[in-house]
């Protein structure tokens, strides 16, 4: 297989970007989600760079507390684009709070609907941008695969940069930006709710997983036949919605 030239990608990706905005809004601004991990401090320089940092608007979401709010913050300070915090906890009680009078929220429930509320927030961010916005869905190749993201919630957007990229590529191109801090492009992903990284939880590493998307080859067979069970179950999450058509 050949050696992944991120430098030659990023640039593509850019270009790309540009001519999505120029075809879908000229002036408006991204808006994009920042969680302090590798994905969305990746995608918010390749708007910056794309677009210009004042046309990038960076939207922190905390549900309470969030111990690493700092690795956000720095985010938006080293690419030194615009932002603002906005708290999710309140929205997501409500919505729990009020399905609880009908019935008791699943343990899906409860993980599935702070993203989705993140979501809205964010499309209620682009509504409220002077010249519009367009929404940055920041899922990389590899979470997509195996359907490791929330239907609605961060598998949603306007537009997807990395999302043909797997986790090493995705690293590859934030290790060319000087700007990014690299602990951050190499954060140990988790969803912070449990306590275990997305890899323990899944019970196989990305570069595992890379090598099975890019090559085909998982020299564990018990891995290689979980990973396509993953990816058959959760491939609907990359599907456009279902329609009836009449004959």
């Amino acid at each position: 297989m050949k050696e992944f030239d991120a430098v030659r990608v990023r640039k593509e990706i850019v270009e790309w970007i540009r001519e999505w905005f120029e075809e879908n809004g000229p002036k408006a601004t991204a808006v994009i989600g920042i969680s302090g991990g590798k994905d969305s401090s990746v995608t918010a320089a390749l708007l910056k760079e794309a677009l210009g940092k004042d046309r990038v608007m960076g939207v922190m979401m905390p549900q309470g507390v969030q111990p690493d709010i700092d690795d956000s913050i720095r985010v938006v300070e080293s690419l030194g684009i615009p932002h603002c915090t906005i708290s999710v906890g309140t929205g997501v009680d409500a919505v729990l709070s009020e399905v609880a009078k009908a019935m008791v929220p699943s343990r899906d429930a409860q993980i599935n609907t702070p993203p989705r509320i993140r979501m809205a927030t964010l499309y209620a961010v682009a509504a409220s941008m002077p010249n519009g916005g367009r929404v940055a869905n920041t899922c990389n190749l590899s979470e997509d695969w195996i359907g490791y993201s929330t239907k609605y919630g961060d598998a949603a957007g306007d537009f997807s940069p990395i999302s043909d990229l797997t986790v090493q590529e995705v690293k590859a191109i934030g290790d060319t930006y000087e700007e990014l801090p690299k602990e951050l492009v190499h954060k140990t992903p988790s969803d912070g709710l449990c306590g275990q990284s997305d890899e323990d939880k899944i019970g196989f590493t990305y570069a595992t997983l890379d090598r099975y998307i890019r090559e085909g080859i998982c020299e564990d067979e018990e891995i290689r036949k979980k990973i396509d069970r993953m990816h058959a179950l959760n491939i609907h999450k990359l599907r456009v919605i279902p329609k009836f058509q009449q004959k």
